[in-house]
């Protein structure tokens, strides 16, 4: 099967950093709570470009936490942007590693985002599908996502590909609905019933 987008692709959570120091990423996308200093793994990853984003896995402000903001979502699709650049220009397929603490929610957004932006010639529920495919426990963050699908002029496609993706894991994980329900991420969730 071709590769969906000119550069290697990895997702991850904090504990699998040190599984991926010798697979040639060349490029890292850290997300991760604010004050959280770079994680030690990449000391041992070699020479690579990286953008490290500190913010609260929400989808609305609360007190106590910092929610995603559009300068966030802008500095994502900035990485990306640079990164497909090299990939078109250079000789080598680059390797982008996007990681969050768990590898289930910012990051396979911010990598949903940078992978419609890659591929505007394909549905953006195909680059979710393709986040889903690497990473199966995908439930990317819903407040990414709109600031991304606005800022690519998606017209909600990709938001609409991610409340299917709710359903579809909701759909076998009921557990997981109720949970992120008491998180306060209940507009994931509100179309969903919990058995």
């Amino acid at each position: 099967m071709p590769a969906f987008a000119p550069f290697r692709i990895t997702v991850c959570g904090l504990e699998e950093l040190d599984s991926h120091c010798e697979r040639g990423v060349s490029h890292v996308l850290s997300i991760l709570d604010p004050d959280l200093p770079p994680p030690p793994a990449f000391g041992r990853f070699g020479e690579h470009a990286r953008l490290d984003l500190r913010f609260d896995d929400v989808i609305e402000e609360m007190p106590g936490k910092q929610a995603p903001q559009p300068g966030h979502v802008a500095a994502i699709l900035d990485f990306g942007r640079g990164l497909a650049a090299e990939a078109a220009a250079g000789t080598q397929r680059p390797h982008l590693l996007v990681h969050c603490h768990a590898g289930v929610s910012r990051s396979t957004a911010s990598m949903s985002l940078i992978l419609a932006q890659a591929r505007p010639d394909r549905p953006p529920a195909e680059a979710l599908a393709e986040v889903v495919r690497i990473r199966p426990q995908t439930w990317p963050n819903l407040r990414l996502l709109e600031m991304g699908d606005a800022l690519l002029g998606l017209d909600g496609r990709l938001v609409a590909a991610a409340m299917e993706r709710y359903r579809d894991y909701g759909r076998d994980n009921p557990e997981h609905v109720r949970f992120m329900r008491l998180a306060g991420r209940g507009r994931e969730v509100a179309h969903l019933e919990t058995r």
